[in-house]
């Protein structure tokens, strides 16, 4: 399903972006890679680019062919750095490249973002979420931080609750619902990347810990890249605006406790 097909796929350089761009090519797909790290081993078709700002993005968006079938956002930080830069990479810059990249993706393509079981609350915070994903374009983060007092240990969480209700929000975008655009998230929970060591000190051993004990193990990038991989393909075609929780049981675990069945 994927054969044939051209993919933008942003984090290559590692992780569930390097083990994703490596499985869409042995199933034919032409993966044109982002990141701000060459891939070791090299890629035929790479660009090394930044997210983290308006520029960054238009760069990487000029030396893109005029078409394309899917958009795999991969590329994110795990807080360590700092709110301003990780909300500027996991969304404000994510969702940058997915508008700037949508008149090239064909009738029926995909966009695919990776979010995470970290952004389980925003139904609980949703003024919020709503508050700063209705922020138009690339703002300048570091006021956007400082006038909701917002916090940098917030900062991974909540750059995926924004991701998981702007994925909702853009699947009924003008932008991608008039061109057939389907926009849905991959949650992986804890995952054996290079990063965990980060997410440990940034949201605590003793979450990662339970959150690997309620599902008997992490996952690694070969668990999360099928699934990314199959909704950017024709037969994820009627799935749209949806969340898929790659996480073990995970999700269905907090749902049964936070809701009490």
């Amino acid at each position: 399903m994927l054969f044939g097909k051209t993919i933008l796929l942003t984090g290559v350089a590692s992780g569930i972006g390097a083990r994703t761009a490596e499985l869409a090519g042995q199933m034919g797909a032409e993966v044109i890679g982002v990141d701000v790290r060459e891939p070791m081993g090299g890629s035929a078709a790479f660009i090394k680019g930044d997210l983290s700002t308006a520029s960054g993005v238009a760069e990487i968006v000029a030396q893109l062919p005029v078409r394309l079938d899917a958009l795999a956002n991969v590329a994110g930080l795990s807080g360590s750095t700092g709110i301003a830069s990780t909300l500027a990479v996991n969304f404000y810059g994510l969702r940058a490249l997915s508008e700037a990249v949508a008149p090239r993706l064909r009738e029926g393509g995909a966009v695919v973002n990776v979010a995470s079981i970290a952004g389980y609350g925003w139904r609980a915070n949703l003024e919020r979420a709503k508050s700063l994903t209705a922020i138009d374009g690339f703002p300048e983060v570091a006021a956007v931080v400082a006038e909701h007092g917002l916090k940098d240990e917030e900062g991974y969480p909540l750059s995926k609750e924004l991701l998981l209700l702007w994925t909702m929000r853009a699947a009924h975008q003008a932008l991608f619902k008039n061109h057939g655009i389907r926009v849905n998230a991959v949650s992986p929970g804890p995952v054996e990347t290079p990063i965990l060591k980060q997410f440990r000190a940034v949201l605590g051993d003793a979450r990662v810990d339970s959150d690997i004990t309620r599902v008997g193990r992490a996952g690694t990038a070969a668990d999360i890249a099928p699934a990314v991989l199959f909704l950017c393909s024709d037969g994820a075609r009627w799935i749209n605006g949806a969340n898929l929780a790659v996480d073990g049981g995970l999700e269905a675990s907090i749902n049964a406790e936070v809701l009490g069945f």
